[in-house]
């Protein structure tokens, strides 16, 4: 699958990036994760729907502020989680409701609710 985009209102969450337009990886360093492979990795997860990734954005600078993940079960349910930057629980809060939706309209499971593994 293609990764999907979502607006939360005022956050936009979009496939996570490293290339020469955007990079998350600063954002991701914030967040204590440092595997230079971890944007390539989370792309992949898309291709084979293991997992589904979004990078919560700033809409007017598409600054990475949190991270959110949905990972299918096999049971009917998918395991949502993510995490923020400091001083961006809202934003976190406002995106985990939208990918829940996403989960139960697009994917047709149930999302629980778990705290992030980096």
């Amino acid at each position: 699958m293609e990764p999907i985009e979502i607006n939360a209102g005022n956050w936009y969450l979009r496939a996570m990036r490293a290339d020469e337009r955007i990079d998350d990886r600063p954002a991701l360093a914030d967040g204590g994760i440092t595997d230079p492979d971890y944007v390539a990795r989370r792309a992949l997860e898309w291709d084979d729907e293991t997992h589904f990734s979004w990078a919560v954005c700033v809409p007017t600078t598409a600054e990475m502020i949190a991270e959110i993940g949905a990972t299918p079960e096999g049971d009917g349910t998918a395991v949502v989680s993510g995490w923020a930057r400091e001083g961006y629980d809202a934003a976190l809060a406002d995106g985990l409701e939208a990918v829940r939706r996403f989960v139960r309209g697009m994917l047709g499971l149930e999302p629980r609710d778990v705290p992030v593994d980096r």
